[in-house]
């Protein structure tokens, strides 16, 4: 990416959302050159595969699939379906973050019912810190769901998931289209201070 002509440098930044949001930090934790990393909605757990690198091997965080909820239009809830992290063998799901160089910030919708990301970005910080690290930006939006995405785009409440089934996201309409609007002022304020050393003049962090 450093070689790419549209690549300013000298550091990446980072944007990843969901599933994403672990790649991110697996690749902040593992490579060189990523200076700023947002996670939005993300587990600071490794999710749904086997991640390799070189000679390191970090297995999926466990899943019990008894604690999914299903309502009466057959939508389901999964966001108690993840093990804990910090418990059993599950520990080794955890990416070690602590190995990354840059700096974190986490957007959080604090009624996403995919998985409980409130808890993963506070582990995270507490892992950070933990190892003497700086700690990370946690911005929490309370009526936000999974998919906080750019501003204006459609609140998605329910679709198709990976386990098979509709799934609901989370969120409520207004909270969550306020959420849009603020985490992206923030997204923007967070890279332009950690990748061009330039304050925002919106969405200070």
């Amino acid at each position: 990416m450093l070689q790419h002509s549209q690549v300013k440098g000298p550091g990446i930044g980072l944007l990843g959302i969901s599933k994403g949001g672990d790649l991110c930090i697996s690749m902040a934790s593992f490579l060189k050159g990523i200076t700023a990393t947002v996670i939005i909605n993300g587990s600071v757990a490794n999710v749904g595969a086997v991640l390799r690198y070189k000679d390191i091997t970090i297995p999926p965080l466990g899943i019990n699939q008894k604690r999914i909820k299903i309502d009466k239009s057959g939508i389901a809830d999964i966001v108690d379906v993840l093990n804990n992290p910090l418990e059993g063998a599950d520990r080794q799901s955890f990416i070690p973050l602590e190995k990354a160089e840059g700096h974190f910030l986490f957007i959080v919708g604090k009624d996403d019912h995919n998985w409980k990301s409130e808890f993963f970005a506070t582990e995270a910080s507490n892992r950070l810190q933990a190892h003497g690290k700086e700690k990370p930006a946690i911005v929490c939006y309370p009526g936000a769901g999974h998919y906080i995405e750019p501003p204006f785009s459609p609140m998605c409440s329910a679709s198709m998931h990976v386990v098979g089934n509709p799934v609901i996201w989370g969120g409520e309409p207004k909270a969550h289209s306020v959420a849009q609007v603020d985490a992206w002022q923030k997204i923007q304020a967070f890279f332009h201070k950690h990748l061009s050393g330039k304050q925002c003049v919106t969405g200070k962090l």
